[in-house]
């Protein structure tokens, strides 16, 4: 058996960077990327601070989802909660918490991690961390005011199967509730969900130094 199949870290020259946008959580970045024959190529992307999102399944095998408006591809999109990781060093699995917290107002007991991702690797530097939240129950306190695009946002609980169904045929298209289902489906299947990294496993492409708790 040969050795086992992962990503690995590579960085190549660069010889020469600029930045022609930069905006409030996001920019983009030119660089002149030395290629293996010796030639320059240049490549623009999108520099993001990473994200998190949150495949919360109750007990009754339903998943929390959100339907929002998504303005650059033109669609209502069906989605697992998410959001941006907002603080430098921060620790994923408290902005998880934030996240579930904010656009579904609940809570959960367990915590696991489902998979970690690049969103889309030849266009953006973004990566994403989606856990698996369990054990689910209101939160206390009063709602997250919502604005902008989520004061349009829809709440659902869907089943597992069902969602595993509707990606499979074309039908959601969300990368990280596709992720998430299948990994879950996949998960559940083979060695179990107590089989996934635990909540605060590391995380190399967005390395954080922030309390857990």
């Amino acid at each position: 058996m040969g050795s086992p199949l992962r990503d690995a870290p590579q960085e190549w020259t660069v010889t020469s960077t600029s930045t022609p946008f930069t905006g409030a959580k996001t920019g983009v970045v030119s660089d002149e990327v030395v290629m293996p024959d010796g030639s320059t190529a240049r490549r623009d992307y999108q520099t993001h601070p990473g994200s998190v999102a949150v495949l919360a399944v109750d007990d009754r095998e339903r998943v929390v989802v959100i339907r929002q408006y998504r303005h650059p591809v033109r669609h209502k999109l069906w989605e697992i909660p998410a959001g941006l990781l907002d603080v430098p060093g921060e620790n994923p699995r408290l902005a998880a918490v934030r996240e579930l917290y904010e656009e579904a107002h609940l809570e959960a007991a367990r915590w696991r991690v489902l998979c970690d991702i690049f969103s889309s690797p030849g266009g953006t530097d973004e990566a994403v961390r989606v856990f698996l939240a369990t054990g689910l129950t209101r939160a206390s306190g009063e709602r997250y005011a919502v604005s902008e695009e989520e004061a349009d946002m829809e709440l659902d609980m869907v089943p597992v199967a069902d969602l595993v169904s509707g990606v499979l045929a074309g039908e959601l298209q969300n990368n990280a509730l596709a992720v998430g289902v299948l990994g879950y489906a996949a998960a559940r299947a083979g060695e179990g969900l107590e089989s996934l990294r635990p909540a605060d496993a590391p995380w190399p492409a967005r390395p954080f130094t922030g309390p857990g708790d």
